[in-house]
């Protein structure tokens, strides 16, 4: 006589196999977070493939168990998210994630990790809004960190109409990045999103040190989780963040790391590629003084006159909270790494220097001494800038000094860094307001 099952013994094997799958998945996502923990850089071509080999036998599971499984109406909206949840672990979309995501939330809309889940599948599909709605419904049922950091990511994509929509949709996009590191400190996700809340700061409303200060910050903090700290993504925006910071090998090699993590993605090579070419055309620039002909760049020189000081000439100036400060006027030779308080320089434009990111705007100068530097101008209006044979006054100088090795090539060179192009005085005139770039008169408040 065939031995009956009973309804417990079924319920059991139910939950039992549930679990098992359950596990199936948080391993699968193991092996892809912490893939380079247990394999060369050399193996980073082969992830994909692991990765898909590994869901396959996954997906072997779910099939050979759904039947026990979904016969347990308390599992079948698990089921379905654990399944979806396994057909997403992968960076392109998947219709079978979509579908089997879109029963699970059916089956149960308060399952909130399900909703985030297809809220990210229909983001890798592209469709925006129906992803914004997604982590909205979660976010709405219980303050979680991954709706709050991918709304975060979302705000700060969102299509403004005008600047002042823009500035909101940052502010937004930094709001919601600090809340999702606030629940859980320890997610290094959540702070490497918080550090590119940060940069587009520094690009969308005021180019200063203090953004990518603190987006630095936040992606050291996301380094210390093993789960981030090998993200192509994490490295490549650290390494655009370095750029702005003009801390170049730091950079260079961050994009190296990128690629080295994801050699498919061709980002990282454009921008080093990009990096490098603007480093190279500072040092031929420099050596070559502007590739000058000899008798304009005599006349240039000899064109050099302390009346394009103008109101500097007097020996003072005053700073934006009005205290009078002494300044003297030195050679470019003369000038000592770091800021160089009360001191004033004056040169001639004899060339800009190509970039293909527009910020920051170069140019170099040379004084009677036929000393030549380059000078790194941001906060510039677009359309703005200066031209060979404008005479150019700086005033407390900021001077970067530079020399590494990268690719068997030495770079070695000083750089002027000048935050706003409203302390210059050209041709012996200060600089009107509309110099100064937009995004500067944001009435943003970065809070600490």
């Amino acid at each position: 006589m065939e031995e009956k099952i009973s309804t417990s013994e079924e319920t059991e094997v139910g939950e039992d196999k549930m679990k098992i799958l359950e596990a199936a998945v948080d391993e699968l996502y193991s092996y892809n977070d912490h893939y380079f923990e247990h394999h060369d850089l050399s193996e980073a071509n082969l992830k994909n493939k692991r990765i898909n080999d590994r869901l396959d036998e996954v997906l072997k599971k779910f099939e050979e168990y759904k039947a026990e499984v979904v016969a347990l109406p308390e599992n079948r909206a698990k089921y379905w998210y654990q399944l979806g949840r396994a057909h997403n672990v992968l960076p392109s979309y998947s219709v079978k994630a979509e579908e089997a995501l879109a029963k699970a939330v059916k089956l149960d809309p308060k399952l909130i990790p399900a909703w985030n889940q297809l809220g990210e599948c229909y983001w890798k599909k592209d469709n925006f809004q129906e992803a914004k709605n997604c982590f909205q419904g979660a976010l709405s049922q219980s303050e979680n960190k991954v709706s709050l950091r991918n709304l975060s990511i979302l705000a700060r994509q969102d299509l403004a109409e005008n600047f002042k929509e823009k500035v909101k949709n940052v502010e937004l996009g930094v709001s919601l990045a600090r809340q999702a590191v606030q629940i859980d400190t320890n997610d290094g996700v959540s702070w490497s999103i918080l550090g590119n809340a940060y940069l587009v700061q520094f690009f969308t409303m005021q180019q200063n040190a203090q953004s990518l200060k603190l987006a630095m910050s936040a992606y050291a903090q996301a380094e210390k989780d093993p789960a981030a700290k090998n993200s192509p993504d994490l490295h490549y925006n650290k390494a655009v963040a370095y750029k702005y910071e003009e801390k170049y090998e730091e950079a260079l090699l961050g994009f190296t790391r990128a690629k080295e993590l994801d050699p498919t993605w061709d980002a990282p090579k454009t921008k080093q590629q990009q990096l490098l070419r603007f480093l190279d055309n500072i040092l031929e620039m420099v050596r070559t003084k502007g590739k000058l002909k000899a008798k304009r760049l005599n006349f240039l020189l000899q064109s050099i006159d302390n009346k394009h000081l103008g109101p500097f000439a007097d020996g003072s100036f005053k700073t934006n909270n009005g205290k009078s400060c002494r300044l003297e006027h030195v050679n470019l030779s003369d000038l000592n790494s770091g800021l160089n308080s009360e001191k004033v320089i004056l040169g001639k434009v004899i060339c800009s220097v190509h970039d293909d990111d527009s910020v920051p705007f170069t140019f170099c100068i040379i004084d009677k001494q036929q000393t030549v530097i380059p000078v790194m101008l941001y906060n510039l209006s677009e359309g703005k800038g200066v031209i060979i044979g404008d005479s150019v006054a700086i005033p407390e100088p900021l001077l970067k000094c530079f020399q590494f090795n990268f690719n068997s090539k030495v770079y070695k060179f000083n750089s002027i860094r000048v935050n706003s192009p409203l302390v210059m005085v050209v041709n012996g005139k200060a600089l009107s307001k509309d110099y100064m770039a937009s995004v500067q008169f944001s009435t943003f408040t970065l809070h600490q």
